[in-house]
């Protein structure tokens, strides 16, 4: 397979890859690291892909596993990660500012979420993924799954109903 042919095959997912390893990992240049190192791992095997029914399906799990592996060897050497991806924004309407707050406020609850939810709200919710896909990327069954959704689902609404309170009880 020539360079050419292996763009065209990886192009179409390539931009979902960054997205997760971003969820997972929160720093955008190590997102960017992470997305080189699997679009490498993925030229090595080259040949070998046509062998895989979704080279997509296998692409998320070589994210996944890579940014976890980076979580953990980032843990054991007592490294933190600083999320510095927030830009001053100003918008022009109420609207736009209550909507961007809420935005940040779920990003925040997110990222807080165990490393096993986070992944699961970023494949289901934002990249569209079906049960079955995220069961075979994350080497789970679909029932396990969607109680992992369900839980990151309720953390949310609970610290946004609570957010949004403003304190009245």
């Amino acid at each position: 397979m020539n360079q050419n042919d292996f763009m065209q095959l990886v192009s179409p997912f390539k931009d979902k890859i960054f997205r997760v390893a971003k969820r997972l990992l929160i720093s955008t240049e190590e997102a960017e690291d992470a997305t080189q190192e699997v679009m490498v791992k993925l030229w090595n095997k080259n040949e070998g892909l046509s062998v895989y029914n979704s080279v997509e399906a296998l692409a998320m799990t070589m994210t996944k596993n890579y940014c976890l592996d980076q979580l953990k060897s980032k843990r054991a050497s007592n490294l933190k990660i600083v999320h510095n991806n927030f830009t001053d924004r100003t918008p022009g309407l109420q609207q736009q500012v209550e909507d961007l707050d809420s935005l940040s406020w779920v990003e925040k609850v997110i990222n807080q979420l165990p490393e096993q939810q986070r992944l699961i709200i970023q494949m289901r919710d934002i990249e569209q993924y079906e049960f079955a896909e995220i069961a075979k990327i994350l080497e789970m069954n679909e029932a396990a799954i969607r109680v992992a959704l369900s839980r990151a689902r309720k953390t949310i609404r609970e610290f946004m109903t609570k957010t949004h309170r403003y304190g009245i009880n």
